[in-house]
């Protein structure tokens, strides 16, 4: 009996240890996954196609551009890993990791690229973020005057060396190509497939994850792509972007721990979720600017007298403490602060005035234009895409316009048919938008109001002054000098205020304490290959 015990104490225990051995290994196995709440579903995953920022956190972790942010908001080498510049600041020459794959395993080209940006500028494409490759060499005449697209400045020398030739030297470019709207495409992809190319199971990309799956208003999936170039330093196996633009429900799925990542929560509850969550809790001012459009096309929008006293009713100090808990600021100018290359931003004339002193003078701009209290009833109607925030910016700014004797509805749109409505020219009254500078130059908020830019310039508002202003600024070459131009392309586009800028845009994310690698920066940029998660 002894002996039999003793035979069967061994096997229990052998068993134990075979059964922990296994344990330990399946652990060791498991898929690291991070899920993401992406705040909206994409439009689209065509890099030509693309104009917002939950399309860029896909795109980013989908495919490499010539360069990358860091972690940081840092410019770094991505699929090149070195250029080198003429010296005339016109020419940059890049050499292509020579390791950079695609995730069918064929190698990275310069004529992907090349391909990429004339696929961009290729006026069938009708791409509408073409403007921003614009420094490219002939890009604006290939776009807009029917030259022909191989005259577009990018040379494939070789395999691995890509060449581009500018219109005027671009202080800014190296930060341009870590748009998402730079990123490559697989030609043969492209080419065999065509609109096809970005589904699951057909697209091919050079990033760090690939697609396996996109479900509509649910969930896109990403996998981990074992071809790309630096896949071992890729501590993620999977990540999952869910297009949550409901916040609330959302900040319930962060606390149940369901995501391990959020963008967008609801900014009242800022203080509230700091002490639930602590520095969980992420809000970080960003080159970015929250601000409302009005339809210059539509009466009475077309007078600038309307426009400004619409514009100076708002009380922004109350929409950044009572809102967003001063997680936003107040925002006077049409470029937020902190651009070094430019300095300080020009300011609306009333910026310095009392909130009730403003409201009279608003009143009497409105009764000299014959609208309003005494004049002609005053109908607006405020659009915004679905989101708690902009519900409530809309609500108090409807309630100041009421004061001014104004009738208001408001309309809301899930964000992708909302941006999709402005950027094919629907008519509105006013509409919510938001931009976040693609690179760190006053331009890239000046630029959208130029006459000729068609996709983002929703108030359709043509200024000859402004527009050759713009013009002089592109080829001016001494940086002083150009800041000016700039300065008072600002006046101009303040004093007759076919936007309102409303606050300096902040970037609320929540973020697990599992969650390591994470870093807020003022481009808003969080690639998942910087990312890691303990299980």
């Amino acid at each position: 009996m002894r002996q039999f015990s003793r035979a069967s104490a061994a096997g229990l225990l052998g068993t134990t240890l075979l059964a922990a051995l296994l344990s330990s290994t399946a652990l060791a196995a498991a898929e690291v996954v991070l899920h993401r709440g992406n705040g909206g579903e994409p439009q689209t995953l065509d890099q030509a196609h693309t104009s917002i920022d939950v399309e860029a956190n896909v795109l980013k972790d989908l495919y490499e551009g010539l360069t990358v942010y860091d972690p940081a908001g840092k410019v770094i080498p991505g699929a090149a890993e070195s250029w080198t510049i003429s010296d005339d600041k016109t020419v940059y020459t890049f050499k292509i990791r020579d390791n950079a794959k695609w995730s069918d395993g064929s190698p990275v080209t310069a004529e992907d690229f090349a391909f990429s940006f004339r696929r961009l500028q290729d006026p069938k494409e009708a791409a509408g973020y073409a403007n921003l490759t614009y420094v490219f060499k002939n890009a604006e005449a290939i776009n807009t005057k029917g030259m022909g697209v191989d005259q577009l400045g990018v040379k494939a020398v070789d395999a691995k060396t890509l060449e581009i030739t500018l219109e005027r030297p671009t202080p800014y470019l190296l930060e341009l190509l870590a748009h998402q709207s730079a990123l490559p495409v697989n030609k043969a992809s492209v080419e065999k497939n065509g609109p096809d190319f970005v589904k699951p199971g057909v697209m091919v990309s050079n990033g760090a994850f690939k697609l396996t799956e996109n479900v509509a208003n649910d969930r896109i999936v990403v996998t981990k792509n074992e071809n790309y170039w630096d896949a071992a330093n890729v501590k993620l196996d999977k990540v999952v972007f869910y297009p949550l633009e409901d916040q609330a429900a959302a900040v319930r799925r962060f606390q149940a721990g369901e995501l391990d990542v959020n963008y967008y929560f609801p900014t009242d509850q800022t203080d509230f979720l700091r002490k639930e969550l602590g520095d969980q809790v992420h809000m970080s001012a960003s080159l970015a600017s929250y601000y409302y459009v009005f339809d210059t096309r539509q009466e009475p929008f077309n007078d600038v007298r309307v426009r400004k006293a619409l514009s100076m009713a708002i009380d922004r100090e109350f929409l950044s403490h009572e809102i967003f808990q001063d997680g936003q600021i107040p925002l006077y100018s049409a470029v937020p602060p902190g651009i070094a290359s430019y300095g300080e931003p020009e300011k609306v004339d009333y910026a310095a005035m009392d909130q009730l002193d403003r409201e009279d003078k608003a009143k009497e701009l409105l009764k000299e234009a014959g609208w309003g209290e005494g004049g002609k009833p005053l109908k607006i109607d405020i659009r915004y895409n679905t989101n708690a925030n902009h519900e409530k910016v809309a609500t108090a700014v409807a309630d100041n316009w009421k004061s001014l004797g104004a009738t208001v509805t408001l309309t809301n749109l899930d964000v992708k048919s909302h941006y999709a409505y402005l950027q094919e020219g629907g008519a509105f009254n006013v509409a919510r938008a938001g931009w976040t500078a693609d690179y760190a130059d006053a331009e890239s908020f000046l630029g959208l109001n130029i006459s000729t830019n068609k996709t983002f310039n929703y108030a359709k508002w043509s200024n000859p002054k402004y527009d050759e202003l713009m013009a002089q600024s592109y080829t001016e070459t001494d940086p002083a000098k150009r800041s000016a131009l700039l300065h008072e392309a600002e006046k101009i586009l303040l004093a007759e205020e076919p936007i309102s800028t409303l606050m300096v845009f902040g970037s609320p994310w929540l973020v697990s304490n599992k969650v390591k690698g994470w870093q807020d920066n003022p481009v808003n940029d969080h690639l998942s290959r910087f990312l890691s998660k303990e299980q």
